[in-house]
């Protein structure tokens, strides 16, 4: 899997060394801005300043009170960021419970979780078009604190004292309750350390709000299932075998005789040495593509499995293997499923 490397900053870090951040790989970085209804982090200025500077994918955190007033909070952070945020900024709410739990006392899970879906939909409207996620743990997941739809940014540190990037890349992808965080903060020592399960080019476009090839989330398989759903009633008919042939060998003439040669992606291997591919090269990458995806449809499925062990358990009168068999029709019967079969010896 593809990722990049990122580290977060706050008052308890000095001025970086950019040129050494980057020597390391450094390609994204996040610093803290604000804290509940009223603080600043005395060093945002100086961190966002130099995070973009460096020409990093920059963002910004602030760590929630969700028992103060939200809108006092969302604002807070919106004052504080407001100066340094464009295009490809990213925002996070830093939910998690203090030593002392004071940022918590006095709230239920449904409370934290009501404060955190109004913190997120307020920067939002604040920043239209940038991302705005959550950075939190697995007990607050395990809880429900965090909104199942947003970008998740997710600490877990499972080795002692520093830890070099790469024993995390070489980690399987952590999936704290069944979710599949976006960015994984691994250690912190040296410094807060992060990955992203993209790599840099998928990450710059994500930023951007430019990708298209992004995981799609529960909001988004429901929006393209109710556009399919809707596009063949209205035409009366159902998705024959014949109309996904057209579609591929349209797709494949335009492949075929498109002028000039085809651009390698940003995030090829050799895209220094080798900008601009033969078709082959082409096909190959789209192959290794796919094999991702299916491995992620592999995930989900599993995913479903789990889930369904766990409803059944909790309540015995639930037959968990009928209940996976009932959502796999659910979703066959929204989506025509076109299954793509690889030669294994491609």
């Amino acid at each position: 899997m593809a990722t990049c490397r990122g580290i977060d900053l706050s008052v308890y870090q000095p001025a970086q060394d950019w040129k050494a951040r980057e020597a390391e790989g450094v390609v994204f970085a996040f610093a803290k801005a604000s804290e509940g209804e009223h603080t600043h982090d005395a060093r945002f200025a100086q961190h966002i300043t130099g995070i973009i500077g460096a020409g990093l994918v920059p963002g910004a955190y602030h760590f929630a009170w969700p028992n103060q007033d939200v809108a006092a909070e969302a604002a807070n952070y919106t004052a504080a960021v407001r100066p340094h945020a464009g295009p490809g900024f990213v925002h996070w709410l830093d939910l998690e419970r203090r030593s002392d739990g004071a940022n918590y006392a006095g709230v239920t899970a449904g409370g934290i979780r009501a404060y955190a879906t109004a913190w997120i939909a307020q920067v939002q409207a604040a920043f239209p078009g940038q991302r705005v996620g959550v950075y939190t743990s697995a007990s607050d997941l395990a809880a429900g604190h965090a909104p199942a739809t947003v970008p998740l940014w997710y600490p877990a540190y499972p080795w002692s004292g520093a830890t070099p990037y790469a024993r995390a890349e070489a980690r399987p992808q952590p999936s704290p309750s069944g979710r599949a965080p976006l960015f994984w903060q691994f250690t912190s020592t040296p410094l807060d350390r992060s990955i992203c399960y993209l790599s840099e080019s998928a990450l710059r476009a994500w930023a951007a709000g430019t990708e298209t090839d992004m995981p799609l989330t529960t909001d988004d398989v429901n929006k393209v299932a109710a556009a399919v759903v809707a596009k063949l009633v209205a035409g009366g008919g159902v998705l024959e075998t014949q109309d996904v042939s057209k579609v591929a060998a349209a797709a494949a003439k335009a492949v075929l005789t498109m002028d000039g040669v085809i651009a390698a992606p940003a995030d090829a291997p050799d895209v220094k040495t080798n900008p601009f591919w033969a078709l082959q090269s082409y096909v190959k990458d789209t192959n290794a593509r796919l094999r991702l995806v299916q491995a992620t449809e592999a995930a989900q499925s599993a995913a479903i499995t789990q889930l369904a062990g766990a409803v059944a358990a909790f309540d015995k009168t639930i037959d968990a293997a009928a209940l996976v068999a009932s959502v796999t029709a659910a979703i066959e019967a929204a989506v025509r499923k076109v299954v793509i079969h690889l030669d294994p010896a491609s």
